[in-house]
């Protein structure tokens, strides 16, 4: 008889701990499942008005700021002797500045003829970034060069030259580096030659 009524018991007993752990686990699932529990970012919905996110903030990336963040970046990977970090560092950059003139030059297309006054704010955004670009190129070409690459720092000089103008300081020093690796033969400037100053291009 006492036998039966511990197994009873022990029936009961066993049954109870089933039911409490069926209750615990969808709580435990829900929590789990929570968005406020997880690390990754949540995508920002561009309707809502109450999403009012400058993108000059100091985490964007699509900024001047953000572009010379990876600039400053990259000067320290070159201290450090870290080139491969350094050239990811200034293509990136590199991407940035260019995106960023090529959005300020389209803005100062659309407003021209429209407001003087904002088209040219836009071109002067977009002559700043070009020249930042070109300045980041510049620097990944010594890179580069650094690398014992010149394959990839060739392209790169020639590009400023087109965009700055030979002319202008930036291109002068994008085709004296041609020139030490022997890409050109001709020095530029030469001895006692007059040069001109003009605006770089997109």
């Amino acid at each position: 008889m006492n036998t039966a009524a511990a197994v009873t018991l022990m029936h009961r007993t066993l049954l109870s701990v089933i039911a409490v752990l069926s209750l615990l686990s969808p709580v435990n699932a829900q929590v789990s499942q929570s968005p406020g529990t997880t690390s990754q970012p949540q995508p920002i919905d561009p309707n809502d008005p109450n999403n009012l996110r400058p993108i000059t903030q100091s985490n964007s990336l699509l900024s001047i700021e953000g572009g010379n963040r990876l600039v400053k970046d990259a000067e320290q990977a070159v201290s450090a002797q870290n080139y491969t970090l350094a050239a990811k560092k200034l293509q990136e950059a590199r991407q940035v500045y260019n995106q960023l003139s090529n959005f300020y030059q389209e803005l100062n297309s659309s407003f021209s003829g429209i407001d003087n006054r904002v088209s040219d704010s836009q071109r002067q955004k977009a002559l700043l970034t070009a020249q930042k670009r070109d300045e980041a190129t510049f620097q990944l070409a010594l890179v580069h060069r650094a690398q014992n690459q010149p394959e990839l720092a060739v392209p790169l000089l020639v590009q400023i030259i087109k965009s700055q103008n030979p002319t202008r300081d930036l291109g002068k020093k994008a085709y004296k580096q041609l020139f030490e690796l022997g890409f050109v033969d001709s020095p530029y400037p030469r001895e006692g030659g007059t040069s001109s100053s003009s605006s770089p291009k997109k």
